[in-house]
C-alpha cells in the first residue's frame, strides 16, 4: 500500500477547522472549532501561517508560525504552534512537518527557526534535542490583570 502524504498551509476555513482536534491537543483552552477558526483567521492577518501533515486523508501534524525580524537574532522563522496528534507519536510525522518547517525558514532567508516550548513538555524537549536543537534563552511572562 502506498501511503499518501502531503504538507500544505490551511487556507480555508474548512482547512482550518479539519486542524482543529490536532491543535485541541496542544491548546486545550480553545473550546471550540468556531473560536479555533476565528482566531486562525485573526492571526492570519498578521501573518501567522497554519501548516498541517495530512497522511492517509486525516491531519496528523499542525504547526503556526510566523515570520519575524528582530535584533536579538536577525531574520527567523518563529513557530508559535507545533503538534502530533497523540495517537500518531512516534510515526515520523512531527519530525517531517519539523523539517519541512526548516526548509520553509531557509527558502525565506531566515537565520534561525526558534520556538518556546513549556517546561513541563518533556517528551516535546527530547523530540526537540533529537533535531539538533538547543535551549538558548529562558522566556518570562507577566500576566496583566485589568485595573480595577
Amino acid at each position: 500500500m502506498i501511503k499518501t502524504e502531503r504538507i500544505a498551509v490551511a487556507a480555508t476555513p474548512e482547512e482550518i477547522r479539519r486542524c482543529f482536534p490536532v491543535m485541541r491537543e496542544l491548546r486545550t483552552h480553545i473550546v471550540g472549532e468556531k473560536e479555533f477558526v476565528e482566531r486562525v483567521q485573526r492571526q492570519q492577518k498578521q501573518d501567522y501561517q497554519l501548516a498541517f501533515l495530512e497522511s492517509e486523508g486525516e491531519i496528523r501534524a499542525v504547526a503556526g508560525y510566523r515570520f519575524l525580524d528582530s535584533l536579538f537574532s536577525g531574520r527567523n522563522l518563529y513557530v508559535d504552534d507545533l503538534v502530533t496528534r497523540d495517537a500518531d507519536r512516534s510515526h515520523g510525522h512531527g519530525g517531517r512537518l519539523l523539517d519541512w518547517l526548516i526548509d520553509q525558514a531557509r527558502a525565506n532567508d531566515c537565520e534561525t527557526l526558534e520556538l518556546d516550548s513549556g517546561v513541563q513538555r518533556f517528551d516535546a524537549h527530547r523530540f526537540y534535542f533529537s533535531k539538533r536543537m538547543s535551549i538558548s534563552s529562558y522566556h518570562f511572562r507577566i500576566k496583566l490583570e485589568p485595573e480595577a
